[in-house]
């Protein structure tokens, strides 16, 4: 056992009784190389970060750049810090016109707890309603509005008047009323094992909460900046929230998030009470500046534009009798297995033979596909025969 593995397991706080245990030594495009120079193609991103690889040059230039001028300054919203500026006029200017004021935070969890508090403060109602096997963080607030109670019970009380609804059931529209403070939910469902929902029924999702002036809130944290072959997962379905949550893949690997509505909704957090949420670190500069280059390259280059394409290419190369069912948007990807085990076993072979996937909270028996945008296509065709060899031994074993 090395040393770091010793200082791990002895002084580091723990997620699980079973972490994946690799020793990242550097990162570098789609690739990881642990504290043996073993290589490790990395196909799920660090959970949908890494949109651009590790390390991507463009990152790295506008890091150092920015660590030349100054790092953190002052609480958030007080002095003018041109990273903060220009990074929330690029947002609005790739966003519908009515998410045109930006709220920098450090995180999807802070993202969704401000976007909570804003659906509140505006609508002067407290009720909130999400949907089963919704995911949107594990702080308190944002844990109420998630939609799995295995997850839940061991915290509470959370936050009251909580109501979830089934995923994609146009008939659980009918329990938005004028009781409602906000909606909120994830285009596509990422931990649920990727569920897409009807256009039909995002349609009368965002009809409903007109009529009720309940806020819509979408949650992007996983399918914002190009995951799902468009920039923003909400484009699928021609909709647009009244808050939207990013995070993710939005620092290009730097922690950053976000959440997103107009002036006339986000100025409520100004007055009664003055500083309605506040953070000390959000919009870093250093990670707001590696948030404009990710941004810059993905809006210039359009390099999510060719992520459907290498779709079908996952799609033509993984079948196997093994696998029960693929769902996907873009580049991301659940195979379902028959079992949690199976899929278990199948993830540990895959990283003996140089491959990191894992699976989803609330799909275990899915095997997660996320990789970065960047993957070229005689690396997915690898990655896929790397997993059918893995399903393969799994079998005969």
């Amino acid at each position: 056992m090395t040393q770091n593995k010793k200082l791990f397991y002895s002084h580091l706080a723990q997620t699980s009784a079973n972490p994946m245990e690799l020793e990242i030594e550097r990162a570098e495009g789609i690739y990881l190389y642990d504290h043996t120079g073993k290589k490790y193609i990395d196909l799920i991103s660090g959970i949908s970060v890494n949109n651009l690889g590790h390390r991507h040059p463009a990152i790295i230039k506008a890091v150092h750049e920015q660590l030349e001028k100054y790092m953190h300054v002052m609480c958030y919203g007080e002095f003018i810090q041109s990273p903060q500026v220009q990074l929330a006029a690029m947002l609005s200017e790739n966003l519908p016109q009515n998410l045109d004021s930006v709220y920098l935070v450090n995180s999807g969890s802070e993202a969704v707890e401000g976007a909570l508090k804003l659906a509140k403060r505006f609508t002067g109602r407290t009720e909130i309603i999400t949907f089963k096997n919704a995911y949107h963080g594990s702080t308190h607030g944002a844990l109420s509005a998630g939609g799995n109670e295995e997850l839940k019970n061991q915290f509470r009380p959370l936050l009251p008047e909580v109501k979830i609804l089934e995923f994609n059931h146009i008939e659980g529209i009918a329990n938005i009323t004028k009781k409602t403070a906000c909606v909120i939910i994830e285009p596509i469902q990422g931990e649920a094992g990727v569920r897409i929902p009807s256009a039909e029924f995002m349609k009368a999702l965002r009809q409903k909460c007109t009529e009720t002036s309940s806020l819509l809130i979408f949650d992007e944290i996983q399918t914002g900046f190009g995951r799902t072959g468009k920039l923003w997962g909400f484009e699928h379905f021609d909709v647009v929230p009244d808050i939207i949550t990013l995070a993710k893949s939005m620092g290009g690997g730097m922690p950053i998030g976000a959440f997103i509505s107009s002036k006339k909704i986000m100025e409520t957090l100004t007055y009664d009470p003055v500083l309605g949420h506040i953070t000390t670190f959000g919009g870093h500069p250093v990670s707001c500046a590696a948030a404009i280059a990710n941004l810059k390259y993905l809006t210039e280059r359009k390099i999510y534009q060719r992520v459907q394409d290498k779709e079908k290419l996952f799609l033509a190369h993984l079948n196997h009798p093994e696998i029960k069912k693929i769902r996907s948007k873009g580049f991301l990807i659940a195979v379902e297995f028959e079992s949690e085990k199976f899929n278990q076993n199948v993830i540990k072979k895959c990283l003996e033979k140089g491959l990191i996937t894992d699976w989803f909270l609330f799909a275990p028996d899915c095997l997660r596909i996320a990789p970065p945008l960047i993957i070229e296509e005689e690396e997915i065709i690898k990655s896929c025969e790397i997993i059918l060899h893995s399903i393969d031994e799994c079998n005969n074993s």
